[in-house]
This record gives structure tokens, C-alpha cells and sequence, in this order.
């Protein structure tokens, strides 16, 4: 079906906006929101129905709504005072009011695809087939979670192989690489590529299995197209498990060659990480991992105990260094340590063992980066960052923390930018919980209190071990004037964490004599967080 507004055509199959003069542009999300709009205008649709379908109900601001109804009548001729098209219905939701005709589909000339089933019905274009949408001039990518076949012990190996994979694809310029933890939402199980491309948006996915026996090692990858189900390129690895990041690199570069045939293999090389001298310490370090972003104070404790053991084995691995530094200073912006001046002295000094050893390799800055933010330092941390993403621009982690950043420097516009983008890069990310956190930071900067505590409110709904986020939810309960909703999150923060006070907090921000600062300690108060 296509439908004329005006003098406007929307094809949903071709995911195209015409007028008068040619197409219009528009984005993905924008365009899947226009269609569902449209094909709802019987009724009112809520804020929660729109993003449970257009985001899939991933966590977004109010500001990113409202900006894609703006921008969606713009694409139509419409505008936020007239409404002739798309109406606001305070306290309930939008609609589609304008007048609608809808014409059958012209038949295909011969030799042309008919659209399959599916592609053509009436739900909203996003829960159908469309997944999110990416710059259109780049191929989008996904590299799978590989099929372990050396044991459940050597797991941690195999899904360092693929993040190392990963991460050198997304350096390429060419392309737009799915970040590693959204592909790694599929481990485990049976999916079809051409529904996973849909899902993510991306018509590439590379799959492999990997296979360890003593110092042996063999990796098998191939390259499918999604949509067509087609093998594109394989190949097969063997060698010694010391020749690993030889292997990642070989991988990487023959995946860049297979999809875009103007991808040079020096582009690869000149990003590689600096791989350790010592296989013993790589595994070390891919160990760490999933304690990295447990965001509990044992499991924080635990990636310190690992990391130290990988820098004993080899003091020379810069990346294990930026990630102790990382570790060490969330040690103190989230009250693990009681001693935050001597904690942040030993993150700093962790900073500086790195800097000097890490090279070009993005996930370290990124490490270091995002160290020096949380301790006070917010220029020195914007200047590893932006590093990182010009040598990663695919990097969500980076844009992450790039948001942090601009939460801490009170620039609520340029946070929401930086979230959405890694959002965007990531969007099935398991570890979300300091991009969720940030969104709701960005929305308190603007006195938005209500979304600010929703926000985090489903942050913590997904997080039940992690308490750190009941101060945002406390001071923000407190600000918007729910004070008995603000002192029982504060007597559930202090349940886990005693020693919780305004001193400490104030000891412990990443930010001094600020108003991001003093608009939290003034929540904290109110909310009864003791003095001392």
C-alpha cells in the first residue's frame, strides 16, 4: 500500500517520502514512526506504544521524541503550531489526523521481485522487518557470537577472539559495525541471519567457530549475505594460540576486502591495538571482562584482583593497565572504597602506567578517558575520548562516556547526541546501565524530573544487584517534591551501602563547586541523606 498526504506519496516497501520536487529526506526512525502514525490514525497512539515499536522499547528521553514528531512533520509539511497532520494530545499520546488516501501497490514489470509475505501488511513498519536504520552510504555489519567447540572453560577465549574481530572491523571507516555487546544478546541461540539483519539493520553477518586444544588453535569464519542467504567468503585459520591477534587481524582484514573491495588492509593495520607480548596475560585480561561491568563492588574488586595478575605477567600490557585504572577510580565515584582521595591518587597513578603503553588501541583511551572523567578531570578525559573515536567511531563505550562527560560540563544537548549515538551503535546493549543513567541525568539537567526518574527507575528494574543509581533516584524523587518516595530509596541505599553520606558524596563526585553537584546534594539533603 502506498499512501498520498497532499502532495506527498510514503512507500513503506520502498522506505521512501516523495513530493512534488523528489524524495524527501528523512531518517529511519523517523520514516518508521511517520508509517505507524498513519496506520494507527484511528486512534491516539501513547508515548510508551511509539517507542515500544519505533525503539523497540529501548530506553529514550522525552527530548528524542519530541525532536523525531518535529522532524516527522517537517518531512509532511507540518509543523508543531498548526498540526494539521500530527496532533499532540497533551497527557495522552499523538495522532494522525490529516486526510489519507491509500493506493494499491503498482504491479512488478517482469523479472521483478514480488515483495515476500509480510513486507506489505499493515502493522507498523518497525515491528515487521525493519530494524534500526543506519547511514545509508556504509555497509552495515554484525560479527556474531562464535561457536565455542573447545568447552565451556575456553568461553571467555572465544568471545575475545569475536570482540577483537569486532573492534577491528569498526575502525574502518566504510563500514557500520554493530557494537560486540548487542551481537553477543544472540549467543547461545539459533537465529536466522536475514531476521537478525533485519532486527539490527545491517545486510552483513560474520559468523565463525573457534576451536582451542593446548597451545593449537583453529578459527573458522564465514561472510553471508543476510538478506539473501548467501555465503559471500570463508576461510579457515590455524596456527599456535600465541598467533591469535595475527589471526584477528587476518580475519578483519579479508571481512573488510570481501564487502568493500576500496577498503585498503593498511587501513586495518593502522588501527590495531597493541597486542601484549604475553598470551598468559591476554587471557587474563579477556577474563576481566564480564566483571568490568558488573557494576557491584565484588565484582569490581574481582577485575582489580584479575587485571594485576595480568600486568605481573606482563607489566608492558597497556590495556590491562588503562582497565585497572578504569576499575580502580569506579572504586571511588561509586562509595566502594572509604578513602576516595588515596582511591583517585591510585587511579591517577594507574592512568599514568598506561599512557605511555597503550598505542593507538581505542578501548584503552577509552578506559583512560573515562578514569580521569570520574576523577575530576574532565578536559584530560575529553582528550582520550575523542581520540578513541577518531580511531573508533563506532565505539558506544566511547560515546558513552563522551555523554558523561558533557552531563559533568552541565551541557544537557550535546549529552543527548552523544547517548543517542551510542544508543544507536549498540542498540541491544546488555550493559547499558551508565548510558541509561546518563539519558536520565541529561533530562534532570533540564529540570525534567519526571522523565529523569522514570528513566532511571527502569535502569534499575533491569539492574536489581546494583544500588549506586538510587542516589540519581533519590535526589531526583526529593527535587520533584515526592519526599516519602525519596527517603525510602535513601534507607534502601544505606541498607547496602552504610557509609553513604552527603560528605562522601561530595568527596567522591566527579565534579566540584558546580551546579550539576549542588542540584544532586540538594536532593540528597532533602531526601534525609545524613552529613556525615
Amino acid at each position: 500500500m502506498i499512501y498520498r498526504i497532499g502532495t506527498r506519496s510514503i512507500d513503506p516497501l520502498a522506505y521512501e517520502i516523495r513530493c512534488e520536487d523528489g524524495p524527501v529526506p528523512v531518517e529511519p526512525q523517523v520514516f518508521d514512526l511517520i508509517v505507524m502514525l498513519i496506520r494507527n490514525r484511528d486512534r491516539v497512539l501513547t508515548k510508551d506504544e511509539i517507542i515500544a515499536l519505533v525503539w523497540n522499547g529501548r530506553i529514550i528521553s522525552d527530548a528524542t521524541l519530541n525532536s523525531r514528531i518535529s522532524t516527522a512533520r517537517q518531512a509532511l509539511g507540518d509543523d508543531g503550531s498548526a498540526q494539521k497532520l500530527i496532533r499532540t494530545v497533551h497527557g495522552r499520546g499523538f495522532r494522525f489526523v490529516g486526510t489519507v488516501v491509500e493506493q494499491d501497490r503498482p504491479e512488478p514489470a517482469a523479472g521483478q521481485p514480488t515483495p515476500s509475505k509480510g513486507e506489505t501488511g499493515d502493522a507498523p513498519v518497525a515491528a515487521i522487518d525493519r530494524g534500526p536504520r543506519y547511514p545509508a552510504d556504509r555497509p552495515g555489519l554484525v560479527v556474531m557470537p562464535f561457536d565455542n567447540l573447545s568447552g565451556e572453560a575456553d568461553q571467555y577465549f572465544v568471545d575475545g577472539v569475536v570482540e577483537e574481530i569486532t573492534s577491528a572491523l569498526s575502525r574502518v571507516r566504510e563500514f557500520f559495525v554493530i557494537a560486540r555487546q548487542s551481537a553477543f544478546m544472540y549467543k547461545g541461540r539459533f537465529v536466522d541471519v536475514r531476521e537478525t539483519g533485519r532486527q539490527l539493520g545491517v545486510r552483513y553477518v560474520v559468523e565463525g567457530t573457534v576451536r582451542r586444544g593446548g597451545d593449537r588453535l583453529r578459527i573458522s569464519v564465514q561472510l553471508v549475505d543476510a538478506e539473501m542467504r548467501t555465503q559471500l567468503w570463508s576461510d579457515r585459520y590455524e596456527g599456535a594460540t600465541i598467533d591469535v591477534f595475527d589471526f584477528q587481524d587476518r580475519i578483519a582484514a579479508q571481512v573488510a576486502g570481501a564487502i568493500h573491495p576500496a577498503v585498503r588492509s593498511a587501513e586495518i593495520a593502522l588501527a590495531r591495538s597493541r597486542p601484549p607480548s604475553n598470551i598468559r596475560a591476554y587471557d587474563l585480561v579477556l577474563q576481566a571482562y564480564p566483571k568490568l561491568w558488573g557494576h557491584t563492588a565484588g565484582d569490581n574488586a574481582q577485575a582489580v584482583s584479575i587485571l594485576k595478575q595480568g600486568i605481573a605477567t606482563d607489566p608492558t600490557y597497556g590495556r590491562a593497565h588503562a582497565l585497572l585504572a578504569w576499575c580502580l577510580a569506579q572504586e571511588v565515584c561509586f562509595f566502594w572504597s572509604t578513602e576516595p582521595e588515596q582511591g583517585r591518587t591510585r587511579a591517577l597513578n594507574a592512568v599514568k602506567n598506561a599512557a605511555d603503553l597503550i598505542g593507538d588501541d581505542p578501548t584503552a583511551m577509552t578506559a583512560l578517558g573515562s578514569a580521569l572523567s570520574l576523577c575530576c578531570e574532565q578536559d584530560r578525559a575529553a582528550t582520550y575520548i575523542e581520540r578513541a573515536l577518531t580511531l573508533d567511531p563506532n565505539n558506544a563505550w566511547a560515546w558513552t562516556r563522551y555523554g558523561w562527560i558533557a552531563i559533568y560540563r552541565n551541557d544537557s544537548t550535546r549529552a543527548n547526541e552523544r547517548f543517542e549515538r551510542a544508543l544507536m551503535l549498540s542498540p541491544l546493549d546488555p550493559f547499558a546501565l551508565p548510558l541509561g543513567a546518563g539519558m536520565a541525568s541529561a533530562a534532570a539537567l533540564t529540570n525534567d524530573y519526571g522523565e529523569a526518574i522514570r528513566i532511571v527507575r527502569e535502569v534499575l528494574n533491569r539492574n536489581p544487584r546494583v544500588t549506586w543509581p538510587n542516589r540519581l533516584l533519590a535526589a531526583w524523587l526529593a527535587l520533584a517534591g515526592d519526599l516519602d518516595a525519596a527517603k525510602q530509596v535513601i534507607r534502601e541505599l544505606r541498607a547496602h551501602q552504610p557509609n553513604a553520606s552527603i560528605e562522601l558524596y561530595m568527596a567522591c563526585s566527579p565534579v566540584k563547586l558546580d551546579p550539576y553537584l549542588s542540584k544532586m546534594v540538594q536532593g540528597l539533603r532533602l531526601a534525609g541523606l545524613p552529613e556525615k
